[in-house]
């Protein structure tokens, strides 16, 4: 890359990887872009770290990891067909690193008996807006995986990452002594 601007997108259009051309609101590019920001928000997690507060010991390597895995994504629905491109593909081994990864944080937790709502230590509410730009990015790729052929396995990783930045929201309060917000029933509706 030689330069930042190309002025090739300023009629409202951008290439995919392998050249084809497609507006900017193009449901991938949307999808593209919710993962891109979900990246971003990662990342203003991981600098929310070195802030202080305690936090799990992996918190920091896995959310790096998680972020190069979500740039490889990217690269991956960026292009209609990747695998022409020799594009890397995430593949069953990231999804089953997300689940113990799930498994270690969530087994440290006491178990849900309410919903929570976002919120507890910075890190924490972050880390579930996170959650919620993660799911919108599912929506997307269902709508994709509706119209296009997208692997299961990307469906899956998305789907389990959001669960991941649950827990991971969870076990951030617990190790500050936070506690999680809970949803409370109004008091005119509780039968």
């Amino acid at each position: 890359m030689s330069k930042i601007y190309t002025r090739t997108g300023d009629t409202g259009e951008t290439g995919l990887v392998g050249g084809r051309r497609v507006r900017k609101d193009d449901l991938r590019l949307e999808l593209v872009g919710a993962l891109d920001e979900l990246n971003a928000v990662l990342g203003m997690t991981r600098a929310e770290l070195t802030r202080g507060g305690t936090v799990p010991v992996d918190l920091d390597q896995l959310l790096g990891q998680v972020q190069h895995e979500l740039f490889d994504l990217g690269a991956e629905l960026s292009t209609p067909d990747p695998q022409s491109q020799g594009i890397a593909f995430l593949g069953e081994d990231r999804i089953a690193a997300i689940e113990g990864a799930i498994d270690r944080h969530d087994a440290q937790l006491e178990p849900l008996r309410l919903f929570i709502l976002p919120g507890g230590s910075p890190v924490a509410a972050q880390l579930h807006v996170a959650r919620c730009v993660c799911r919108r990015a599912e929506r997307r790729l269902v709508e994709l995986a509706g119209r296009e052929t997208v692997r299961g396995e990307v469906l899956r990783y998305v789907n389990r990452l959001s669960d991941l930045l649950f827990v991971l929201a969870r076990s951030v309060n617990r190790a500050n002594g936070v506690a999680d917000v809970t949803w409370q029933q109004p008091e005119g509706d509780r039968n």
